[in-house]
């Protein structure tokens, strides 16, 4: 369940995919490689329950809600624990990309390369520990992205605290110039409140032009999904922001006591 009031208007699904070509239609991946070490827990943290369920249904259940119904979920600890669950879906059709190594957010989308060499739709990144995305959230991106064809659009938020988050960087006429990130930012920027969600939508041929660019010389020797939106505006392609979210999906879950919050929450929104 992902629109738990059904009063609000959303926008209208994207076109489906060609039948005989699924990969013409817009295509996910899921990042679901991760331990989640603060969990406390032996279970991959995909996989760690919220509202009865592992949280990675609720995140299948927005994108298949909002028309994407090409999905590759990325995995790595635990894999086939993850690849059990998530057989237990009716009709999955879910394709399974194998990060052996946590090299960051940008490795785990080049290790869906192969997959996504025929993809001819555009490709949403989207976190497998997100439980509190929303369909409609998703729709209004593709909207947006099938109307303004960017190298790369970004979901964001706007949030009252945005402590600790990526913050959005714009320039005099609103265009977004780039991601700042907290430790990182100036007093100004500081100040701005619509901050990264770790939320990618892409044009696909993009994406994989910008995995080829990206590089690993950072303290935590890692490839960074967010630096492709550097690389993208350096070869001259548009990269654009929309604040698309909505305020709960600025909820994240790093540790047990973030997971009761998140369940509380979406036990109030209808989802139990």
């Amino acid at each position: 369940m992902n629109s738990p009031d059904p009063s609000r208007s959303s926008p209208p699904s994207p076109p489906a995919s060609d039948g005989a070509n699924p990969s013409s239609g817009a295509c996910a991946v899921v990042l679901a490689a991760g331990k989640g070490t603060r969990m406390n827990s032996d279970l991959p943290k995909v996989l760690c329950p919220v509202v009865g369920r592992a949280m990675i249904h609720f995140v299948i259940d927005a994108l298949e809600a909002a028309g994407i119904h090409r999905q590759i979920v990325v995995v790595g600890y635990e894999a086939e624990a993850v690849k059990r669950e998530l057989a237990t879906r009716q009709g999955s059709n879910i394709q399974f990309a194998l990060q052996s190594e946590q090299l960051g957010t940008g490795h785990a989308v080049q290790c869906c390369g192969d997959f996504l060499a025929d993809q001819t739709g555009p490709t949403i990144v989207v976190a497998g520990d997100s439980p509190l995305i929303q369909s409609d959230s998703l729709k209004t991106l593709l909207a947006h992205f099938n109307e303004t064809q960017p190298a790369l659009l970004l979901g964001t938020l706007k949030k009252d605290d945005p402590t600790g988050l990526g913050r959005i960087v714009r320039n005099e006429r609103g265009d977004f110039i780039g991601i700042v990130e907290h430790k990182d930012a100036t007093p100004e920027q500081l100040a701005i409140n619509e901050v990264n969600m770790s939320t990618y939508l892409f044009r696909t041929p993009d994406l994989l032009d910008a995995l080829a660019m990206l590089k690993n010389d950072n303290a935590q020797g890692e490839y960074y999904l967010t630096d492709c939106a550097r690389l993208l505006r350096e070869s001259g392609r548009p990269v654009a922001a929309l604040p698309a979210l909505q305020p709960c999906e600025s909820l994240s879950i790093n540790n047990p006591d973030e997971l009761r919050l998140v369940d509380q929450q979406m036990r109030t929104m209808g989802y139990a």
